[in-house]
């Protein structure tokens, strides 16, 4: 990742082109990080003009003024400027957190559901609403977009729309499904393990929506090898199993996708598709910052 430079001066904001290219790479690796530098040199520019405003209007002009001294002035105040911006409490923080939220780095909070289920749906309780997190987020899309664009080739639904699944169903990699042992189970779709499946499994307490009403209970999911092997079961059962045949009729519209999956039982939570609805948005969001 390209390095952006600790103090940039606003002259060289305004003039170097270099740097801001920089800053455009840095923002397609490290979007966050970026958009606070790119906060603090709008700060400083700011603040620099605000030097430039105060010193002409207190200042007059005299016999010693000469173009050395102007240009030491200049300098000092573009030190001065340049120890000032980023400081906390200052402009710039205001100006990042505007940034991370039309970036999606932090668009508020994302609606969750814990896991699902071929034959009975899981989800989890309704008012457990957890933050989009702020650096893993990126991370979590980057790290399974190569999985999902094989699985979107196998059955034709497009690959951000399996990303947001994967991130609702896990928290956005946060909430894995770990057996009471300690293992990783890799399974980011809640796909639970059926009479058919003869892989390996793990036990897991989740909640279950039964009549309406949640209650806790032990059930048994699939377990795989890695999240890769997730996706491309997923896929196979996107695919193969008649229940879903809707849906991957009509994966292209994501509102389609997400209701045909509720339809067709994927989750027995009544908000599981306005919930995959948004989080498909803030998954297209984040591939267009990254992009």
């Amino acid at each position: 990742m390209a390095a952006i430079p600790s103090q940039v001066s606003t002259a060289s904001l305004a003039a170097d082109g270099r740097g801001l290219d920089a800053l455009r790479r840095s923002a397609a690796q490290d979007p966050k990080t970026a958009a606070r530098e790119a906060a603090r040199q709008f700060e400083a520019l700011f603040m620099g003009e605000l030097m430039k405003t105060m010193r002409a209007s207190t200042q007059a002009s005299g016999l010693m003024d000469n173009q050395a001294s102007k240009l030491g002035t200049e300098m000092l105040d573009t030190q001065l400027v340049n120890r000032m911006a980023g400081q906390p409490g200052s402009l710039s923080e205001v100006i990042a957190r505007q940034l991370e939220r039309q970036m999606a780095l932090v668009p508020g909070p994302i609606p969750s559901s814990g896991t699902a289920n071929t034959s009975l749906p899981v989800v989890s309780a309704p008012d457990a609403v957890p933050k989009l997190p702020e650096k893993s987020a990126a991370g979590f899309v980057q790290q399974h977009s190569r999985a999902a664009e094989a699985a979107a080739a196998e059955t034709g639904i497009p690959a951000q729309f399996m990303l947001a699944q994967a991130a609702l169903e896990t928290g956005w990699g946060k909430r894995e499904i770990i057996g009471v042992d300690g293992s990783n189970s890799h399974n980011l779709f809640g796909i639970k393990a059926g009479g058919d499946w003869k892989g390996p499994t793990v036990d897991v307490t989740t909640t279950e929506y039964v009549g309406g009403q949640p209650r806790k209970m032990v059930q048994k999911f699939r377990a795989y090898g890695s999240e890769a092997e997730s996706f491309a079961d997923y896929a196979r059962l996107m695919k193969d199993s008649p229940r879903y045949a809707q849906v991957v009729a009509r994966a292209s519209d994501a509102r389609q996708f997400a209701v045909g999956l509720q339809k067709a039982g994927y989750a027995t939570d009544p908000a599981y598709a306005d919930k995959l609805g948004k989080v498909i948005n803030t998954t297209l969001r984040l591939q267009r910052s990254m992009a």
